[in-house]
């Protein structure tokens, strides 16, 4: 809800439409592969059914079909057994056909619902339609360089992208802030990398979010103008142009002016949506059924075999881990959002079940994921197996090696892939507990800083955490820090006495 001088609340009503290009070896009509966009020569994946040539015939992908409905069920959607691909005319140098194929009156799926965790509590989104459709290709703008007289601005057309297979998830206008339409997009990525039908690179655009934005006094029943902000690919850009969305429609109408239905762009240098073209209504499509492609049909059984292979979904996991680990759901979503943090969590906790279950959590989302940062990798690259983090956290628990020195046995492990029995072995690590040794090294240090002990005994009293490390630092980092600060109070005190 939005307040303005003037008085009038508004309150903004935002529907979303994601397209999410599904990780299918070929193409949606197709035999073409389906090729990584920046490393392809361009137009090096098309043939006569993609390139839009006359008396081509489209055969459709199988994968595909799974694959959206595999979506389609973890969304809680009704899955059509029959469902009609249909002609969507427009014309754009990037479509080939001049049209594209989609599906329109009778989608693959309709009716589904999400619930989101947001800082009001829980938010029930509601899918109108899950549908299959084949992507556009891809336009490259180039603009003249230098000063050579009479140069013009021109397009490049890549048709690899052509005919890619789509997945088009559309909401109803259930969402009231930008916070919601961010989580909801998180949550989307996050299911789609569950499922194995999409990679999650929103920066390589195979994710691309549309959300549809309008205001309207509060209280006010009619829905006010939609502006559809198109292909934002960060959920960054997609917050912040909801946001700036928002407050240039209010900040329109309250100047008197009128919203204008239309399609925008985000520009991220300025911080602003611009205008790209007025927005199209469904009748300027002239849709009507695709006649070279049958009804898809899905039997129950089908039906029930997707639904039946369904994993445990990332906001399920995170609800769980809330439960039965007793984790905030931030901490929770922050290891179920992605599949293979939550599986090694857990896999840690079952090599070793004794270990306190806050200090598993602290060293997979603290040490082991800024190594992962550091090194620009992911668990698909590590070399640190979870038996072997839990026995490195099964040695600091005994006392054997202590937090320090089990921070850089870590970072050996994330290097070499070696045990910590081995490196602590090797390089002498184990931690010493011997209180005669430590009672040595304390008095070393005593004797060493006569200033910093008649400091601490004027009052001083924090000079012992410097009087603790110089004692630690004599025991090359291997006493054991309970001992040593047992024995450095000790010792201050008898000086006392």
């Amino acid at each position: 809800m939005n307040n303005t001088p003037g008085g009038t609340q508004y309150e903004p009503v935002i529907g979303l439409e994601v397209h999410i290009e599904m990780l299918t070896k070929s193409k949606m009509f197709c035999a073409c592969p389906v090729v990584d966009l920046p490393s392809a020569a361009p137009n090096s994946a098309v043939c006569p059914v993609c390139g839009g040539h006359p008396g081509s015939l489209p055969v459709l992908n199988g994968q595909a079909v799974e694959f959206g409905l595999r979506v389609a069920a973890a969304l809680r959607c009704e899955l059509a057994p029959i469902s009609i691909f249909a002609r969507k005319n427009y014309f754009y140098p990037d479509l080939p056909k001049g049209y594209q194929i989609t599906q329109y009156e009778q989608p693959l799926a309709v009716n589904g619902q999400i619930i989101l965790q947001t800082t009001k509590g829980e938010k029930l989104i509601h899918i109108r339609r899950v549908h299959l459709e084949e992507d556009t290709g891809k336009l490259t703008h180039v603009e003249p360089t230098g000063h050579t007289e009479g140069a013009q601005s021109f397009s490049l057309v890549d048709l690899n992208r052509a005919g890619v297979p789509l997945l088009e998830i559309v909401t109803e206008p259930d969402f009231s802030t930008a916070e919601e339409v961010r989580l909801y997009a998180e949550a989307l990525r996050a299911l789609v990398r569950y499922l194995g039908v999409n990679s999650g690179d929103l920066e390589k655009g195979v994710m691309r979010i549309e959300p549809n934005i309008s205001v309207r006094p509060v209280g006010q029943e009619e829905l006010g103008t939609k502006v559809e902000i198109k292909n934002l690919n960060s959920f960054r850009a997609l917050e912040r142009g909801v946001t700036y969305e928002i407050s240039r429609q209010i900040e329109l109408i309250e100047s008197g002016g009128k919203v204008e239905q239309e399609t925008v762009g985000w520009d991220e240098a300025r911080q602003a949506t611009y205008s790209q073209r007025s927005k199209e209504d469904a009748h300027d499509y002239r849709y009507f059924p695709e006649p070279d492609l049958p009804p898809l049909l899905v039997s129950k059984h089908w039906m029930d075999d997707v639904r039946g292979a369904l994993p445990e979904l990332p906001w399920e996991r995170s609800r769980r881990f809330v439960r039965d680990y007793n984790l905030s759901p931030a901490e929770a979503w922050q290891l179920a959002a992605e599949k293979a943090p939550g599986d090694y969590f857990e896999a840690v906790l079952k090599a070793n079940p004794g270990l306190a279950l806050r200090t598993v959590y602290a060293w997979t989302t603290g040490e082991l994921f800024s190594l992962m940062n550091a090194a620009g990798t992911g668990f698909d690259q590590l070399k640190i197996e979870a038996q072997s983090l839990a026995d490195l956290l099964g040695r600091i628990a005994a006392g054997q090696i202590n937090q320090n020195t089990g921070k850089a046995v870590l970072a050996e492990m994330f290097v070499t892939g070696q045990p910590a029995a081995g490196i602590v072995s090797a390089r002498g690590l184990a931690q010493v507990s011997d209180q005669d040794f430590i009672a040595q090294k304390v008095a070393e240090v005593l004797a060493e800083n006569a200033a910093e002990v008649t400091s601490y005994h004027s009052g001083k009293t924090t000079v012992v955490n410097f009087l603790f490390g110089q004692a630690m630092r004599k025991a090359g980092g291997k006493a054991n820090p309970q001992v040593l600060r047992s024995e450095l109070e000790k010792q201050l005190n008898q000086v006392n006495s």
